[in-house]
């Protein structure tokens, strides 16, 4: 696998929510690349969870625990010394956030203080990618995408937590990695904010994909509770590219890339959570789709798009897959993973993402 020019190859990263849906893609597209991988993250969600599947635990250092932990992030980075950190781990459910809002903003919000605390006392890390969600924007339902400049804000807990945590990030690189400073300090700190993103190897609750996939393989009909709610979405490969590429360029060049970025899909890709669906029922060939849409349900964005000219323009980056290339290929790994080896399904679609043009 020759995409970063074999940048990632002996590179020491670490990931923090390695077990996670995109966290357990990204340690093994790192993998693959040759990258020495540290996780730390919960236990998975489920024995299905993309991360079990692939077999991971025995592919790199993977430990359990929680962010919150000064302690053990302090140990982990004495010990691994990782060179560079991606940090996934989250709450990263809305629904959830309305039951558990106090842990919602612990997690996300002091949580990635800790990890940036940790970045700040470690000798070894050069770069560090702190990953939000466009979820962070205060969001007016606006036709146009989000740029990186729009205030952050967020309705519910979970878009709340991740706008305050954007201002977090925000704040400590112009106060402890400034860039007119890295001579002191030797670090490249920046966010990323990706649309609403699918693939194989979900199984969270309340999330569009493996609810759809739950019922299919039960043979039941999929209820889709917000049909009309529009979302930028975008397959989980798409936005790790961006990542991957972000992380290779900071390191390089640390003071020009160290900026919050947008990571999203095109236009044609903006479509209701009704025709995702949908689609998904016509590309596996059974199963319905029914409303079950309520007046008082809890409030869940009815519009969200991001604007991602600037990862065009500045980093080279641009999303590959329309949603029904994205779809095609999450069905696939749906239907494929029951027969198939998971991690090498997993390369494979890794692969392919880099023949759509």
């Amino acid at each position: 696998m020759q995409h970063f020019s074999d940048f990632y190859r002996g590179k020491k990263v670490l990931v923090t929510g390695h077990t996670g849906f995109k966290g357990s893609w990204l340690s093994l597209w790192l993998l693959e690349l040759g990258a020495e991988v540290v996780g730390l993250g919960l236990d998975p969600y489920t024995d299905r969870d993309n991360f079990n599947l692939c077999k991971l635990s025995n592919k790199m250092i993977d430990i359990r625990g929680d962010i919150r932990d000064v302690k053990l992030l302090q140990r982990i980075f004495r010990e691994h010394q990782p060179e560079i950190v991606f940090h996934l781990a989250a709450q990263p459910l809305v629904r959830e956030s309305y039951e558990r809002p106090v842990e919602t903003y612990e997690v996300n919000v002091m949580g990635t203080i800790h990890v940036l605390e940790a970045i700040k006392a470690s000798d070894s890390v050069k770069v560090g990618v702190m990953i939000t969600t466009d979820k962070c924007y205060e969001n007016k339902e606006q036709i146009w995408g989000y740029r990186e400049d729009d205030p952050m804000g967020g309705y519910d807990p979970y878009s709340s937590s991740k706008g305050a945590a954007e201002i977090a990030i925000s704040s400590w690189r112009r106060s402890f990695f400034n860039p007119d400073r890295f001579s002191e300090h030797g670090k490249s700190i920046a966010s990323a904010r990706a649309g609403n993103v699918i693939g194989g190897g979900d199984w969270a609750k309340d999330r569009i994909v493996p609810d759809c996939i739950r019922a299919i393989e039960a043979g039941l009909p999929i209820r889709i509770r917000n049909p009309k709610a529009v979302r930028p979405w975008q397959h989980v490969l798409e936005p790790l590219s961006g990542y991957l590429l972000l992380g290779m360029k900071m390191w390089s060049e640390p003071t020009k890339y160290c900026q919050a970025w947008n990571f999203g899909p095109g236009v044609e890709s903006v479509s209701t959570v009704w025709d995702v669906a949908r689609l998904i029922v016509e590309q596996y060939g059974e199963g319905s789709v029914e409303d079950v849409s309520q007046a008082g349900d809890l409030h869940e964005a009815g519009l969200l798009n991001l604007d991602v000219s600037k990862a065009r323009t500045f980093l080279g980056w641009k999303p590959k897959l329309d949603v029904s290339c994205a779809v095609k290929m999450i069905v696939d790994w749906y239907k494929s993973y029951q027969f198939s080896d998971a991690y090498t399904l997993c390369s494979r679609q890794i692969n392919e993402l880099f023949c759509y043009e």
